[in-house]
């Protein structure tokens, strides 16, 4: 390994170098030149290795060099690189011989102003927004008396002491803290897991309450990542936010539920004053026995008017005695005339009845007068006194004038039928006005 380069002059006595030598001193000469320094750009290709190292690269308008953050580097900054963040690295200038390339090894960051970090989490509600995240139909109601309520914050602090005195002021009831980093590394990660674990209980609470103190952008940047804002919009437990102070908004404060401008008045919307409650139950109270009193009051005096207007029961029953005494004498009395009455009719009725054996003989002998009117009537009487019946071939009676020469038709006598072929046409013979049918002898047409 040579030290130091020879000087950059053409000769053919210039030493041979390999490639790693020339690489080494190069890594030096640069390692040497610049030693620490300052950055500022835009991170972009941000690749996270399995090893926990970060790969990316920082760039400006006209330039681009790779940097690299070792895992022990990045783990105790509260800003999490991501795509697209602008920020001021700090490291060392070195070489990677083994792509002939040069690089930054970060050991230090820090966003590039708040400008950065408020573009970074309008990018970030943009998108998450999109998604529906912050939708308000997504929005559970908080109950109105929780049983138990679940806390998320530090567990030293003013935040959880306020917390604790204000639901024991107001309406004492269990409370269960979960205990998180709630700034710095790590704590992100924390109130996800911790919002996630409430729910995955078998008995959670009614509701819960994410809370923190006030603080800078960047102590507050953990309630802006997307693991904590995705926690908040899938828990099935109502959950409220209180982070910062009034004038502080972070991304979980539009998945929750709710948002409280404080921790202390996250357990006023929380839990209800009982005192409040107790007084206004009273006041209920009080107008309800006042109206029923009146009602009582109302009711009573209807039933004394009803009870004045009611006739002495001892009178309707008087006058009902007498009217079903005079009904009694007046069915006494009736009873016989109707028997008499109905006697009289009964002995008319019989009178007028004829035996039986003189109604059949009446109605045998009339059977029998129609009977020879009938057989009289027949057409096959007459057939036998020399008579015929004269029809067309489909058997329907016919007249001379409905026959035509050359047609068959039909002669029906009393012993048989003859079909027959009409040749000529023979004159009526003129009928005799004085002359009439024999009686009981039916016209044949």
């Amino acid at each position: 390994m040579t030290e130091n380069l020879p000087p950059l002059t053409q000769s053919p006595l210039m030493p041979v170098l390999t490639v790693s030598d020339l690489s080494v001193a190069l890594k030096r000469t640069v390692e040497d030149q610049f030693g620490f320094v300052r950055i500022k750009g835009e991170i972009s290709g941000l690749k996270r290795h399995t090893s926990g190292h970060i790969y990316y690269a920082l760039k400006d308008e006209n330039a681009v060099i790779d940097a690299v953050s070792w895992r022990g580097s990045y783990s105790n900054n509260p800003i999490q690189l991501e795509e697209g963040l602008e920020i001021i690295a700090t490291g060392r200038v070195t070489t990677y011989p083994a792509r002939s390339k040069y690089q930054m090894i970060v050991e230090s960051y820090e966003a590039s102003g708040q400008g950065a970090l408020l573009k970074l989490l309008e990018d970030r509600k943009r998108q998450l927004q999109a998604e529906g995240l912050f939708a308000s139909d997504r929005k559970k109601k908080i109950p109105s008396f929780p049983q138990t309520i679940g806390v998320i914050t530090s567990p030293t602090g003013a935040v959880i002491r306020d917390i604790l005195h204000r639901i024991e002021d107001r309406f004492p009831c269990h409370v269960i803290v979960w205990p998180v980093l709630v700034q710095g590394p790590g704590a992100a990660e924390q109130v996800a897991a911790a919002i996630k674990g409430f729910n995955a209980l078998p008995h959670p609470p009614d509701v819960l309450i994410v809370a923190r103190g006030g603080g800078s952008l960047e102590d507050l940047w953990a309630f802006n990542e997307e693991i904590v804002v995705r926690a908040a919009a899938e828990s099935r437990l109502p959950l409220i936010s209180a982070i910062g102070h009034e004038t502080d908004t972070t991304l979980i404060d539009y998945a929750a539920d709710l948002r409280a401008p404080t921790p202390t008045g996250a357990a006023e919307f929380a839990v209800p004053v009982l005192l409040d409650l107790l007084t206004y139950l009273q006041d209920r109270d009080r107008r309800q026995q006042d109206v029923m009193r009146q009602l009582i009051d109302n009711r009573q005096l209807r039933l004394s008017a009803l009870e004045r207007g009611l006739v002495n029961p001892q009178r309707l029953l008087e006058d009902g005695m007498q009217r079903l005494d005079d009904w009694a004498d007046r069915l006494t009395r009736a009873l016989p005339q109707f028997c008499q009455n109905l006697q009289e009719r009964l002995g008319m009725t019989y009178s007028r009845l004829r035996r039986p054996h003189e109604v059949l003989e009446i109605s045998e002998e009339r059977l029998a007068q129609l009977s020879t009117r009938l057989e009289q009537a027949s057409f096959h009487k007459v057939l036998e006194r020399g008579f015929a019946l004269i029809t067309n071939p489909k058997g329907a009676p016919i007249t001379a004038a409905k026959t035509f020469p050359d047609t068959p038709v039909h002669l029906t006598f009393a012993d048989g039928t003859v079909e027959v072929i009409k040749t000529g046409v023979h004159p009526a013979r003129p009928k005799s006005r004085g002359a009439k049918p024999a009686p009981q002898q039916p016209r044949l047409f």
